[in-house]
């Protein structure tokens, strides 16, 4: 039988494997719920800011049987505290969110200091460090950066910077290749430290939003720069990108990233008749994993399985109070369809 991280890697090399892999990458995809912190006596938001915390929960997720991969942060903030933006942590149920924005207008990125990763940035990145010491080689270790559009939208007011994309062009590309470059580094910072491999998530650089010209003159094109950056060291990627994909499938297409992640309103059936030779990942519905029963959950996981997705995961940020049992549920049909 493969290992966790056997199953996953091959899995985004399109290789057959015994089974889809269950997983949850961190980062904007947080799988740290109520219950268990509860279950283990170990609470956000002060695990945000301590590394031994993180490793905890982190691990407590595998050993509860809910998912099959480390992920790290738990949150969307952390790249933009880096930089200066205060943070509100939240709570046991609400996660982290920047207060207000660090920037009035695109020309003050100009005096923006490069990224700062010291602080939490650390505390992240030697949480991958003790979990990649700790010899857990069977289990995967996944690093997450926020996708460029949605870290310049967290800093600048996103009507700001999607008025200043056609209205201040170059300044736009300029911004982004600011930031673009603090990430490609980021990244790599994390797969100095263990990491397997980066998820990306860019859930404000929709099609949907910018329209297919802009989608891949912005959301694609500095994607791929951390893409390309990683592939150069042969560290694999998942990029997941919100709203519908309906009108960008073309364009989508040309993020060079292993897999492709979507969120519950994109047809799994449709994405893979668009995206044949893709490895896609998804998409059980977080709201049916919060809400409804487990039943149900096993029923959408093997419907995902059916209709194309390799990759089992939930299709976007689960909610902190998703009963445990649900999020069981998935990996459960998984293995019960496998036994």
């Amino acid at each position: 039988m493969e290992s966790k991280k056997e199953r996953l890697l091959k899995s985004l090399d399109n290789i057959k494997t015994d089974r889809p892999p269950c997983i949850c990458p961190g980062g904007m995809m947080n799988m740290i719920t109520k219950d268990l912190m509860e279950k283990i006596g170990t609470y956000l938001p002060e695990a945000h800011k301590n590394r031994h915390d993180m490793v905890k929960l982190i691990e407590a997720v595998v050993e509860e049987s809910c998912f099959e991969n480390y992920g790290v942060p738990f949150c969307m903030t952390l790249e933009a505290e880096a930089y200066g933006s205060d943070v509100d942590y939240g709570s046991d149920i609400f996660e982290p969110h920047v207060v207000g924005f660090l920037i009035d207008e695109i020309e003050d990125f100009k005096n923006l200091k490069e990224m700062d990763f010291s602080n939490r940035v650390e505390e992240v990145l030697s949480a991958i460090e003790i979990l990649k010491s700790e010899g857990n080689k069977d289990i995967p270790i996944i690093g997450n950066v926020t996708g460029p559009i949605s870290l310049a939208t967290t800093i600048l007011d996103p009507v700001k910077f999607y008025k200043a994309l056609v209205k201040k062009n170059k300044l736009a590309h300029e911004y982004l290749d600011f930031l673009t470059a603090d990430l490609v580094k980021l990244a790599n910072k994390m797969a100095d430290r263990g990491a397997d491999l980066i998820a990306i998530a860019d859930p404000s650089g929709t099609g949907e939003i910018l329209g297919p010209k802009r989608f891949e003159e912005f959301t694609v094109y500095y994607i791929n720069k951390i893409v390309d950056s990683l592939a150069k060291r042969n560290i694999k990627t998942i990029v997941h990108i919100c709203g519908n994909m309906t009108g960008v499938y073309k364009e989508v297409n040309k993020i060079r990233s292993n897999t492709l992640s979507f969120d519950s309103m994109v047809s799994m059936t449709e994405a893979k008749k668009n995206l044949k030779d893709r490895v896609l990942m998804g998409n059980v519905s977080t709201y049916a994993l919060e809400f409804m029963e487990s039943s149900k959950i096993k029923d959408l996981t093997l419907s995902a399985k059916r209709n194309g997705s390799s990759i089992i995961s939930p299709a976007c940020g689960l909610g902190m109070k998703t009963p445990i049992e649900n999020i069981k549920a998935m990996l459960e049909a998984l293995e019960e369809e496998n036994a």
